[in-house]
């Protein structure tokens, strides 16, 4: 009985909600979506990477919105490596939210692959995938065009948030 009652106390506030907000001068019902900012299409963009050079373990990515308006990607790139589970976690922690690409323009962000080359558990892996969005399919670099060598190194990836510069994503991952 109790579940019974809890579904029509929720079907008659949702009735209730659609007809306050039918009622709703129609400029007010579209003020809120008309300001948003759309999320990015994955064609609208265009991401490259590349090893900072001398340090084959960090690497420099950065997205370039090409379309002719202000769009929305997350705030952190979502880098796979190879066939490996999971991505680079964001550093610092928290990255879950949007960055704002301008038309035109471009966000930067620094991955780590590993923190010490030497580490026996490390892995290795023929490339890495960079999305600007976790929706989006995003592109993979070979470990060649990446400048890294044959491999990828990989053990306990971060990745910074998207910054406005390469130099604050440096700075943000450390190398600064």
């Amino acid at each position: 009985m109790r579940i019974r009652s809890a579904i029509a106390v929720s079907a008659a506030s949702a009735a209730a909600a659609f007809t306050l907000l039918s009622a709703a001068a129609p400029s007010q019902a579209a003020a809120g979506p008309a300001t948003r900012t759309a999320r990015c299409t994955e064609q609208a963009l265009t991401v490259r990477a590349r090893a900072v050079p001398g340090r084959p373990t960090v690497l420099r990515t950065r997205v370039t919105n090409r379309s002719g308006r202000a769009c929305l990607v997350d705030r952190v790139p979502t880098v796979t490596f190879g066939n490996l589970d999971g991505i680079a976690l964001p550093t610092p922690q928290g990255g879950a939210g949007s960055y704002r690409l301008a038309a035109g323009g471009t966000a930067h962000a620094d991955i780590r692959t590993i923190g010490d080359p030497a580490d026996p558990q490390a892995r290795r892996v023929p490339g890495v995938a960079v999305a600007a969005s976790a929706a989006h399919w995003g592109r993979s670099f070979t470990a060649a065009q990446l400048g890294t060598g044959a491999k990828v190194l990989v053990w306990e990836p971060v990745t910074t948030w998207w910054q406005p510069s390469a130099a604050a994503a440096d700075r943000a991952i450390g190398l600064s």
